[in-house]
């Protein structure tokens, strides 16, 4: 017995020599989920000395500091141990899952390798995890990004506007800054507000003072209700930090260093409409309009034309309703309308006008009036509805064809007319003339077959031009999409003319596309934001790839009015967006 512990004391010793004989080669992290403005730190940690370090390429981060080197000998019980590390600190560029590589290093003529580690990097957090050095320290309390949002509290499409401001003290200088993490404004409409020339302004960040840069504008439009999150802006500043150090003139050193600083959540409690006193008519429209009704002359002959235009101004969510339709009597036709839009959005939302101008042509000479209309929004300043009515007008044909019978005849003249009626019945025989005929047999003859046949093409006849005819008949969605067929294809051209004036050309651009979607997808306006588009294409089972395309043309329409853009990025814009809805036409 005592020699069998003996034994297993040398079997476990020479077992415990082996394994830690053996080379450990690992890479650690400092955590394994982190926010999108925080620092990581990342050690390379071996036993054994080795030569030919090989870090990994961070893709998917920015090394802000390392590598730091540092070796470990220590002797207990006259055993020797032994570490060495190469340290590094990152920050993410995006979120999602990030994978940090292989390390290699050669030891004793033999190539190691650590394994795979990977990160989750969140959304920004508001407290970031501490400073790895003073710089970052006196950063941290130096910089700071602010979103100021108008209007916490909007009714559903109330315009809100939303301001990043970039708050420095003058303690810092700061240059280099990037957007890291932009906001999508999901259940918003959103347009992005110009920003010509960034300058410093003066103002206060919690009662002290600081410089400020307007870094962002953008205008919202909630296109639901309840609470609606706004997501973080995310910005990576080069922050110029100064030291204790002077140069040989006496000027004080300063010390780069990245900052990673954001705008956090935002949370908007979007109120729903009331319900009460809601007219029927109501089709979206919050602001503070007028409405007119406009002929361009109410005195003209039958065949003529006239023009009737339905206006609607002020400021509110223009371009996310329709307007009212026009109804006249039947003798006058009337032709789909021309929708035209001047409108320019600023920090208080959409301002100015868009119309249907529709053209009208009399059949019959007569006077035919056209009945007042009706144009209902919601002002959310008076928290009520407001309809506005047009005049009744009156539409004079002098000249022209007329009704058989007129429509002011009287009853008593419609008595006169039955009146001394006797002669109307002298056309009728009242004697016969029949004649005796043909003893041939009618069973099997040619009449026979013919009268047979005939009734049978008659109606093939008139069931081949029933269908023809209810072809031609007018289908709303099929006109509504043809017509936004043909305004995509006629903004198309218009693009491509204006290729060289940034603003006209990315603006026709824009109208193209949607009009393109409207016809492909069959949606109103209103309904047409960059999710709804995303989320319809892929229903059709189009490839992610084409979808992501399509919206990053249109946001590209969106910001490339306010950036400097050359000629050639236009006319390269122009051929992607041709491509993509070539590529999307095929796949739907």
């Amino acid at each position: 017995m005592k020699n069998l512990f003996y034994i297993l004391i040398l079997f476990f010793t020479t077992q415990s020599t082996f394994i830690f004989g053996q080379v450990q080669f690992e890479a650690e992290l400092s955590k394994n989920r982190l926010g999108l403005n925080e620092r990581l730190r990342v050690s390379f940690i071996m036993n054994k000395n080795g030569d030919n370090f090989q870090p990994p390429s961070f893709s998917g981060f920015t090394l802000v500091g390392g590598p730091n080197q540092s070796v470990s000998n220590s002797y207990v019980n006259g055993v020797r141990s032994f570490s060495k590390s190469y340290t590094y600190f990152l920050t993410p560029n995006r979120k999602g899952s990030i994978e940090i590589g292989q390390a290699t290093i050669e030891i004793d003529g033999e190539v190691f390798k650590t394994s795979p580690k990977r990160v989750e990097v969140t959304e920004a957090v508001s407290k970031p995890n501490s400073p790895e050095s003073k710089a970052n320290a006196i950063a941290d309390q130096n910089l700071h990004l602010v979103a100021e949002i108008s209007n916490q509290r909007p009714y559903l499409n109330q315009s809100v506007n939303i301001i990043y401001k970039l708050y420095f003290s003058s303690e810092i200088s700061i240059s280099n800054v990037n957007e890291v993490e932009m906001p999508k404004y999901s259940d918003f409409w959103s347009t992005l507000l110009p920003i010509p020339k960034l300058e410093i302004k003066r103002g206060e960040y919690k009662g002290q003072p600081y410089n400020y840069v307007v870094w962002r504008k953008a205008v919202l439009y909630p296109q639901k209700t309840g609470k609606l999150l706004i997501e973080p802006l995310t910005l990576n500043v080069s922050v110029d930090v100064p030291t204790n150090r002077r140069d040989f003139f006496g000027n004080r050193v300063y010390q780069k260093t990245p900052k990673v600083v954001t705008a956090g959540k935002r949370i908007l409690n979007v109120k729903q409409l009331p319900i009460a006193n809601k007219p029927k008519n109501f089709t979206g429209a919050v602001g503070q309009f007028d409405f007119s009704v406009d002929f361009n002359k109410n005195k003209l002959k039958s065949s003529e034309s006239f023009q009737a235009t339905l206006k609607v101004s002020g400021n509110g969510n223009l371009k996310l309703f329709s307007l009212p339709k026009l109804t006249a009597p039947s003798s006058l036709e009337i032709y789909d309308p021309e929708h035209k839009e001047n409108i320019k959005t600023n920090l208080s939302g959409m301002r100015g006008s868009i119309e249907d101008i529709y053209t009208v042509v009399p059949q019959l000479k007569g006077n035919y009036p056209i009945p007042s209309i009706d144009f209902s929004f919601f002002d959310p300043i008076k928290e009520r509805y407001v309809t506005l009515k047009s005049d009744e007008t009156l539409i004079n044909v002098n000249e022209g064809p007329t009704n058989l019978i007129s429509e002011n005849q009287t009853s008593n003249s419609r008595n006169n007319i039955l009146k001394n009626s006797e002669s109307y019945f002298n056309f009728i025989k009242t004697k016969t003339d029949l004649k005796k005929i043909n003893s041939k047999l009618f069973f099997n003859s040619n009449l026979y077959w013919i009268l047979l046949i005939l009734p049978i093409l008659i109606l093939i006849t008139l069931i081949l031009i029933k269908k023809k005819i209810e072809s031609k008949v007018t289908n709303p969605i099929d006109e509504r999409k043809k017509k936004a067929n043909f305004l995509a294809k006629k903004y198309f051209s218009e693009a491509k003319k204006l290729i060289g004036q940034k603003e006209e050309f990315y603006s026709s651009l824009e109208k193209a596309l949607h009009n393109y979607m409207k016809s492909k997808l069959n949606v109103e306006t209103t309904d047409l934001s960059k999710d709804v588009i995303s989320k319809l294409l892929n229903e059709k089972k189009c490839e992610t790839s084409s979808v992501e395309s399509f919206i990053s043309m249109l946001k590209k329409c969106e910001e490339a009015r306010y950036s400097p853009i050359s000629q050639e990025n236009m006319g390269q814009h122009y051929e992607k967006a041709i491509e993509t809805i070539t590529i999307i036409d095929k796949q739907i």
